[in-house]
């Protein structure tokens, strides 16, 4: 058959060929055996329900394998045997566009040269899944495919529950992932559900299918590297020659060095899994790579003493980077942490003193011990950066979790009043005062055709209407508007794109919707020769609550709260959104963050051009008004800007208090 035939048939009318897992591509830690033996057998059948009962006694021993050597059932048997990769949407088998639109954005996030563990249906981040296992893909797409413009399909972590009859006005696809009832939302849960096949981690735009590799966390880590750099230089200087010190090439992809060489400074990275380096450093993510310490020492003076634009991969733990610089009195600019410690019991982070291979062995073998020796590890990272920001290093918690786990493995991180972090987050610090409460976030387009013209003739869009914007701003967001534009007159030039062709930049709601609508008007005109699709990371203005991240810069008590991300999903799905989609998990942790995300296709049409002014005003605005409301003074500047330009928009504004008026009361 080929490839339009095996998408339409779905689940195979014959058993297929029992199949192998790669051994060139990553794969999945062993997950830890959490199962009892009755929950053993509930997850086989779990999992046997996709398959007629014919095949059941063969299939029957075959997952509780997969079970026993993986701690996950896959169905790696079901795997397609075509190419997984974004195709140009015609390709897709389909009765419309949108569907079409879904089909080619599940793939890309598939794509082994995208996917980090791919064979697992994971993309990033070390558990964030698209599905959980193969039949769900293989229905999936056969739904997609066949679906109308009067149906959604809506999915539950991973499992395609069924099209349902709705209207043209409706989402083609709703997703949840990971939605517990609060009192089974830790770690352990996840593990145990997971395990049975009942629930997923679809981290952020994992399970939204919207990940477009690591450019998207390329551009918020180049702009958050950036401001981290004018917070500590003097005005007259570059960060040329400055260290930025970071872990983590895997879970959290090649984001990091990319992002400091587009800084301008040099970036170290440590990354403990070879393979993961490697691969980035063939990608072109990152310009070289080291394994020996003595040999990173000199390699990092002389680009000190150079002042090098450089970044170096270091095949080794970060814990002894930060110890070895200490005793070296390397002095170090800028450090931070981007290994997926969300996920720190099962590969998220891995201990100084243990190899990789000594790690995945003992994260499931003997659990509590490595959840021991992380903590350890923890401790001991936590103390050797305490030690450099004594010598004047801005240390930053880049929203991975960090300081938290570090605080809860008894590391010395909080502040004197034991409530706070002694090192804010990126989020506190830049980019939520600078970015998400002035309604910039990170604003994202695929072209379909999948074709580089169609990508640079967007990118020429996006800008013409980014220097129009920029030209009447008012000063408050000048800064936002250039980095911006440099960073797309500059996209091409640094070869961002993996998988499809795709680009991200920050925008707010005015540049969302000029730049989209720029995009309609070029399909409709033929000047792009197919769709566009629009979405952004859940990462933004508006789509998530995460007290330890997006929200952790609200004061007012209220950023333990998910009434912002709940009713930007619910907002978006009746303004015009193609697919939305709701996560627990995702950055920072199961049961840590709430999270939502959409997706849009740009046909050209009238239609088209309404909805994306209708959803995308709301998708930022949302979230301003929340962030206004908690007192933020850059949101309130925002909202009050915003109500003078739309008469219909009316939020309820905060009427300020004096401390003193409070300091008397108690």
């Amino acid at each position: 058959m080929n490839f339009r035939e095996q998408i339409l048939q779905g689940i195979p009318s014959e058993l297929p060929l029992k199949k192998e897992r790669s051994k060139t591509l990553s794969h999945a830690p062993k997950r830890k055996e959490i199962l009892s033996l009755e929950e053993k057998k509930l997850a086989i059948r779990n999992a046997l329900r996709y398959f007629p009962k014919t095949w059941h006694s063969e299939l029957s021993k075959e997952f509780a394998q997969e079970l026993k050597d993986f701690g996950r059932i896959y169905m790696y048997r079901f795997m397609p045997e075509y190419d997984m990769l974004a195709r140009p949407i015609q390709d897709y088998p389909a009765n419309t566009p949108q569907a079409a639109g879904i089909m080619l954005m599940i793939q890309n996030n598939l794509d082994p040269a995208v996917a980090q563990h791919p064979q697992e249906l994971i993309t990033y981040g070390g558990n964030g899944g698209v599905f959980q296992n193969w039949a769900q893909y293989l229905l999936t797409m056969q739904y997609l495919a066949t679906m109308t413009e009067a149906q959604t399909l809506h999915i539950y972590s991973g499992h395609p529950m069924g099209l349902f009859p709705s209207s043209e006005e409706a989402p083609r696809v709703v997703v949840t992932n990971g939605m517990m009832i609060p009192n089974y939302s830790k770690p352990d849960d996840w593990e145990k559900f997971n395990a049975l096949g009942v629930t997923q981690y679809g981290q952020m735009t994992a399970g939204s299918y919207m990940y477009i590799g690591p450019q998207g966390i390329v551009h918020g880590t180049a702009i958050t590297v950036m401001n981290a750099f004018r917070k500590v230089l003097k005005a007259d200087e570059t960060p040329a020659g400055k260290i930025f010190l970071t872990a983590g090439l895997g879970g959290m992809s090649g984001a990091q060095p990319k992002a400091g060489n587009i800084a301008g400074c040099i970036t170290i990275c440590a990354e403990v899994n070879p393979a993961a380096a490697v691969k980035r450093h063939e990608q072109g993510w990152v310009d070289e790579l080291i394994s020996d310490m003595d040999t990173l020492v000199e390699r990092t003076k002389k680009a000190i003493q150079d002042k090098e634009v450089v970044s170096l991969a270091f095949i080794g733990n970060v814990v002894a980077v930060w110890e070895r610089f200490d005793s070296e009195n390397i002095f170090i600019h800028l450090g931070s942490d981007q290994t997926s410690l969300h996920n720190p019991w099962a590969g998220g982070y891995y201990p100084v003193g243990l190899s990789f291979e000594e790690s995945n062995e003992m994260m499931s073998a003997n659990p509590e011990g490595f959840k021991n020796k992380v903590q350890d590890s923890l401790r001991r990272h936590a103390a050797s950066v305490n030690a450099h920001t004594a010598k004047g290093t801005y240390f930053f918690d880049y929203g991975n979790a960090f300081l938290l786990e570090a605080s809860r493995a008894g590391a010395e991180v909080m502040a004197e009043n034991q409530i706070d972090f002694k090192y804010p987050s990126y989020v506190q610090d830049i980019l939520g005062p600078m970015c998400f409460d002035y309604g910039f976030g990170p604003f994202r387009w695929v072209c379909s055709s999948g074709t580089p013209v169609d990508l640079q003739k967007t990118d020429a869009i996006a800008l013409k209407v980014m220097q129009a914007i920029k030209a009447e701003a008012p000063i408050e967001i000048q800064q936002q508007m250039q980095d911006n534009i440099k960073w797309i007159q500059e996209a091409e030039e640094n070869k961002l794109v993996v998988g499809s062709q795709a680009r991200i930049l920050y925008a707010d709601a005015e540049g969302r919707a000029k730049i989209a609508e720029g995009f309609n008007q070029a399909i409709a005109s033929g000047e792009l020769s197919a769709p566009v699709i629009l979405g952004r990371d859940h990462h933004d203005v508006s789509g998530t609550d995460s007290p330890f991240r997006e929200t952790s810069n609200i004061y007012d008590g209220s950023k333990f709260t998910a009434d912002m991300a709940i009713h930007n999903v619910i907002g978006d799905s009746f303004r015009g959104a193609t697919w939305v989609s709701i996560h627990n998990g995702g950055g920072v942790g199961w049961g840590e963050v709430m999270n939502g995300g959409f997706g849009m296709l740009l046909d050209g049409s009238l239609e088209a051009s309404r909805k994306l002014k209708n959803m995308l005003f709301y998708d930022v605005n949302n979230g301003i008004s929340r962030r206004s409301w908690a007192r933020n003074k850059e949101a309130i500047f925002a909202i009050e800007r915003e109500m003078e330009r739309t008469p219909e928009l009316k939020v309820t504004v905060p009427n300020l208090v004096e401390n003193d008026l409070l300091d008397t009361l108690f």
